[in-house]
């Protein structure tokens, strides 16, 4: 279970489905009264942009229809040029949020997953959780996708880091600083991250075990004040 965007006039819950190789894109289906699912095409990229053109607050209706004339003229024009119609409709809107959340907030505890030579990425079984001083550390937690900054590292930089566990970007150079809160709960057993850009995004890591995991419960909005906020 993924989570839930709440919409107006209904919510979608969210399910993804995961393979052996974590790496690889994920199934993601959704269902307005969580007995009939629907799967979810993958997200490409004119998706992504066009939904950051759309903002407030989701319908709750899949076949709802943004016209973009009314909200970007330029894009919608740039549209009709290609033969599309400029709307989009709000199921569209819902792949490219999620898709959004995942890449930009969606995290794991440092060496829960291992990367092969071959560019698999699997679960580490010899992974038995962070420690709870490590737990604490924003530096402990990756985001789960595609790296950008450990690419841009120094060779310096890279000579500490472990090819197999860390291939991933650590949540420690986040922009803007101060976008996670950590907190401590259950007497210092539970360890929680919420995300101050997408409100809604709780992460949990139970230290010294193999249980992490994260949930989002919001209205897939991007909180764009954040820089303001802090």
């Amino acid at each position: 279970f993924w989570g839930c965007i709440q919409g107006l006039r209904g919510a979608y819950y969210i399910a993804e489905g995961l393979g052996p190789n974590r790496a690889a894109p994920r199934s993601r289906l959704y269902s307005l009264n969580c007995l009939d699912w629907s799967l979810l095409t993958p997200a490409t990229k004119e998706m992504l942009a066009l939904a950051e053109q759309l903002n407030g607050r989701f319908q709750g209706d899949p076949s709802f229809e943004y016209n973009l004339a009314d909200i970007n003229a330029e894009v919608a024009a740039r549209l009709i040029e290609g033969g599309k119609e400029p709307v989009i409709k709000e199921e569209a809107r819902l792949i490219a949020t999620i898709e959004q959340i995942d890449r930009a907030v969606g995290i794991v505890p440092r060496g829960a997953f291992v990367k092969t030579p071959l560019g698999s990425v699997h679960e580490n079984r010899h992974f038995e959780g962070l420690s709870l001083l490590e737990a604490k550390k924003l530096s402990s937690y990756f985001h789960f996708t595609e790296p950008v900054n450990l690419k841009n590292k120094t060779l310096l930089e890279k000579a500490d880091l472990d090819p197999s566990t860390d291939f991933l970007d650590s949540l420690e150079h986040d922009i803007p600083r101060g976008s996670w809160s950590i907190q401590l709960e259950k007497g210092g057993t539970v360890v929680v991250l919420r995300s101050l850009l997408w409100l809604g995004l709780t992460f949990y890591h139970v230290p010294m075990t193999k249980q992490f995991g994260y949930v989002y419960f919001g209205t897939g909005e991007k909180n764009l004040d954040l820089p303001f906020m802090l």
